[in-house]
């Protein structure tokens, strides 16, 4: 598993593609969330949401998340409600 510290920060606040290649997520940082904040994450070089990895959760402000997951593909994280959120990915 990759360290936090050994990873490159993406922030967001909107669903997308966060990397468009095999990489590592080592987790999420969540800053701020509203509105029934929730997170689905795929394995997919774009916009996909077929291959599902880790399916919807709740999430909450200022709680890191740990998800050591590789992707072959991509990482695509799709947002419920308001969330911003830092991406640690390696």
């Amino acid at each position: 598993m990759s360290s936090p510290l050994n990873c490159t920060p993406v922030q967001i606040s909107a669903s997308g593609n966060v990397r468009a290649a095999s990489c590592n997520l080592a987790g999420i940082f969540v800053s701020a969330a509203s509105g029934t904040p929730t997170i689905t994450i795929y394995d997919d070089v774009a916009s996909g949401t077929t291959k599902k990895v880790v399916d919807t959760f709740p999430v909450v402000a200022g709680q890191w998340y740990p998800l050591p997951f590789l992707f072959l593909n991509g990482i695509n994280i799709v947002l419920g409600g308001t969330v911003s959120a830092t991406v640690a990915v390696a």
